[in-house]
């Protein structure tokens, strides 16, 4: 291979061997009884919305495979060379139905090793990304000592060619890896032991779309799997992410690097950046009361962040991050006073929690820190105001739950009333959507301590997170 290519492979593989590895060994593989013996073929689910399935042989009354579900790998089976065309039912379905899928006729030379894997939008009739399955041939190279042997598959239902940015650094180095290809079949010797950041990047022209920080590799045979879907929640059980395929089967499912997005609620605080903890690097530039940063994505970890006043560089404070997980989303609420009153200045860390496929959804986030413990209600035509049970005796830095309130998607007038009183002493309009989620957060000052007391909704319902400032009725 010359140089050049070489070192192009060699980065891409890097870049999507995003995957906690340990276990896998390289032990004789599992083999399950079969129909014969000369070859070896096991079957991948890595079809995100694709069912439970048992695998025939066509012609075969019993299944050679029940239950296999999505990121499950199957022990190989022993077969005979030969023409097999192999059938996918729903898992307990009668052996005489027809079948889901069927891949015609798959040849099986003498000695092969096959992983058979599932991929694509399974019930999609867009050619682009409907259900198949690849066939990938096994004929792995032995990497040497401290080494692992790499192949890559990208089969993200939902996502278009790709490029890679290995260090996740701004600059991808590989670019128009398709969709539904793969890398070869005796795999890329790589280092193990070694962790990597990468970038995802997409689209017209070239951005990113996600990023990975990659555990060590063992010294193994490994099929990475880029697979589920983009457009799902990262914390979806169908979003996008990397299976690890080794010797013995799955490994596991990788997911993406957790995002938070930064809210500027403080009332006395000026214009804040955002570093990395006794560190120059800086997260998030200038952000000003009542707006939401921009997605900012690190790997998982708990961090200590530096919050520093634009204008001069002090830092206003340093805080401590929870331990943020792959495939999770953050709102991080700067809160509190920076100019000597109490509360001090904070940030309360808020994971996204809000329950999926539901109606609209509202979670409230007490941020105002000189305003008593708090009830939020509705407030009718005729002034009465109801407090919503979820929404009540939320005190300085308390969240109601974190799957969020069911509200109606209409207009509605929302009231602030100290607990216990059933006088708000603020009113909001609000309008939401139907399978809208947001955060409406309580931010300002009740008692003219720098900016005024107002709401503050951060909808979630898209990518990235959008907010908007709701100013109390007169």
């Amino acid at each position: 291979m010359k140089t050049k290519s070489y070192k192009m492979l060699f980065l891409m593989l890097l870049a999507v061997s995003a995957f906690a590895l340990a276990g896998c060994s390289d032990d004789e593989n599992p083999v399950a009884t079969g129909m014969g013996t000369g070859a070896m073929l096991r079957v991948v689910h890595a079809s995100p919305n694709a069912p439970t399935v048992d695998v025939y042989a066509e012609g075969v009354a019993a299944p050679l495979l029940t239950d296999v579900a999505y990121t499950n790998t199957s022990a190989y089976l022993e077969l005979d060379a030969g023409s097999y065309n192999i059938q996918l039912r729903g898992a307990g379905a009668d052996p005489a139905s027809a079948p889901a899928f069927e891949t015609g006729p798959l040849t099986i030379p003498e000695g092969a090793v096959i992983s058979a894997v599932a991929v694509g939008s399974f019930g999609s009739s867009d050619a682009d990304d409907t259900f198949r399955v690849i066939p990938l041939v096994e004929d792995w190279q032995d990497p040497g000592a401290g080494k692992a042997a790499v192949r890559i598959l990208h089969a993200g239902a939902d996502t278009p060619t790709v490029a890679i940015d290995v260090g996740n650094d701004g600059t991808p180095e590989v670019t128009n890896f398709a969709r539904f290809a793969e890398t070869g079949a005796a795999g890329v010797a790589l280092p193990a032991g070694t962790a990597l950041d990468v970038g995802i990047w997409a689209g017209t022209p070239l951005g990113r779309v996600t990023a990975f920080r990659t555990p060590a590799l063992p010294e193994a045979n490994i099929i990475l799997i880029a697979t589920g879907m983009l457009g799902k929640l990262p914390r979806d059980e169908m979003g996008f992410g990397l299976l690890a395929v080794g010797p013995d089967g799955t490994v596991g499912l990788i997911r993406q690097n957790p995002t938070v997005f930064v809210l500027h609620a403080s009332p006395d605080a000026p214009a804040v950046d955002v570093f990395v903890g006794g560190t120059m690097t800086e997260l998030i530039d200038s952000l000003s009361f009542s707006e939401l940063s921009p997605a900012v994505q690190v790997p998982p970890a708990m961090y200590d962040l530096d919050v520093k006043v634009t204008a001069s560089g002090a830092v206003a404070a340093t805080v401590t991050t929870p331990d943020l997980m792959a495939g999770e989303r953050y709102l991080a609420v700067a809160t509190g006073f920076v100019g000597g009153s109490q509360p001090g200045f904070t940030v309360l860390p808020l994971a996204d929690e809000f329950g999926m496929d539901m109606d609209s959804l509202v979670r409230v986030v007490h941020a105002s820190p000189d305003a008593p413990a708090v009830d939020v209600g509705v407030v009718d035509g005729s002034k009465a105001f109801t407090p919503v049970q979820a929404f009540t005796n939320l005190a300085f830095g308390a969240a109601s739950a974190g799957m969020g309130q069911s509200v109606p998607a209409v207009d509605l007038t929302l009231g602030v009333a100290a607990t216990g009183s059933d006088t708000p002493v603020a009113t909001f309009d609000v309008s939401l959507s139907s399978g809208q989620t947001a955060f409406a957060v309580a931010a300002g000052s009740l008692t003219g301590t720098g900016e005024a007391f107002r709401l503050l909704l951060v909808d979630t319902t898209g990518f990235p997170w959008v907010t908007a400032e709701v100013m109390p009725n007169p």
